[in-house]
C-alpha cells in the first residue's frame, strides 16, 4: 500500500503527482445572525439551494445526507468529534424498538415506532442537534425544528406523491414532539435508552480517561418500566466498570459532581418533553 499522499503546498498536488481530495466527509451547519430560518442556513451552505415545490423527491434525499454529515453534539465537549452522527443514532434506535417486550409491543403499533426513531431527529438535518446545555430555549428550539419539517415536508414533499409521504412523516414527528401516545412515549424512553449504550461504549473505550457520567441524567426521565430494566441492566454493566474510580453520575444529581446550574439546565429541558 502507497504511503498517504502530501500536498506540497502550492498548486494542490500531492507528492505523488495525484490531485489533493479536499474534507467532504463533514458540513458544518453555519451560524446564523439574528433570528433563525430555514432559509438563512440554506443560503449559507455549499452548493445550489434544494428546490421547492416539484415532483422529485431527490432534493429530500439531498437533505437527509446531512442526518449523516451532522454529528451529536453532546460528546464534542469531550473531545469526541468524529463520534457518532445523528442518522447513526436514530438507525439504532429504528433497530432497538423492534425489540419491544411481548407484553408492551402487543400495545404498540410497532411500525410506527420505527418509522418514528428514524423521523423524530429529522429537523438536525438543517437545525443541527442543540442540547440541554446550549443555552437555546426549548420553546425556540421547537420553533425551528417546527419550521423545518414544514420546509422539508411541506416544501420538498408537498408535491411528491400528492404530499401524501410528507404528511405522514409531518404527523409522526409531531405524535412525538406532543409525547402524548404510548408510542411517543417508547421511542421517548429508546431515546434516552441508546443515548446511554453510546455513553457507556464511548467511555470503555477510553480506559478510565473520559468520563461521561453527566449523561447518566437520562436515566432519571425513563418512564416505562420494560425500558428502565434494560437502563437497570446497562447500568449494571457500567458500574462494573467504574469500579475503584471515581467518576460523575448523572443520575444522582449535585452530590455526584453534576453542577447546579447544569442540573438545572437538563430539568428545563426534559420537563418540557
Amino acid at each position: 500500500m502507497s504511503p498517504p499522499a502530501k500536498q506540497n503546498g502550492t498548486n494542490g498536488v500531492a507528492g505523488n503527482g495525484h490531485n489533493v481530495v479536499p474534507d467532504v466527509a463533514e458540513v458544518q451547519l453555519p451560524q446564523v445572525e439574528g433570528e433563525w430560518t430555514v432559509d438563512k442556513v440554506l443560503d449559507a451552505l455549499p452548493g445550489d439551494k434544494p428546490t421547492e415545490g416539484t415532483t422529485s423527491p431527490l432534493a429530500y434525499f439531498h437533505i437527509l445526507e446531512k442526518l449523516k454529515t451532522n454529528k451529536r453534539e453532546g460528546w464534542r465537549r469531550f473531545g469526541i468529534n468524529r463520534g457518532e452522527s445523528i442518522s447513526d443514532h436514530m438507525y439504532r434506535m429504528s433497530m432497538i424498538s423492534m425489540l419491544a417486550p411481548p407484553a408492551l409491543a402487543s400495545k404498540l403499533d410497532m411500525a410506527k415506532c420505527m418509522k418514528m426513531c428514524l423521523i423524530h431527529d429529522m429537523a438536525e438535518s438543517i437545525v443541527g442537534d442543540i442540547t440541554p446545555v446550549d443555552g437555546v430555549p426549548k420553546p425556540e428550539k421547537s420553533r425551528r425544528e417546527a419550521t423545518t419539517m414544514d420546509y422539508i415536508t411541506k416544501g420538498l414533499l408537498g408535491s411528491v406523491d400528492g404530499g401524501r409521504v410528507g404528511e405522514e412523516i409531518r404527523a409522526i414527528w409531531q405524535e412525538y414532539e406532543d409525547s402524548k401516545t404510548l408510542e411517543s412515549h417508547y421511542v421517548h424512553d429508546i431515546d434516552k435508552m441508546e443515548l446511554l449504550l453510546q455513553m457507556v461504549e464511548y467511555e470503555k473505550r477510553g480506559d478510565h480517561k473520559l468520563d461521561l457520567g453527566e449523561f447518566a441524567y437520562v436515566k432519571t426521565r425513563i418512564v416505562l418500566p420494560e425500558i428502565q430494566a434494560w437502563a437497570d441492566d446497562l447500568f449494571k454493566e457500567w458500574n462494573a466498570y467504574w469500579v475503584g474510580h471515581e467518576h460523575v453520575r448523572g443520575d444522582r444529581g449535585e452530590e455526584s459532581g453534576v453542577s447546579a446550574q447544569k442540573k438545572a439546565m437538563q430539568d428545563d429541558y426534559y420537563n418540557k418533553e
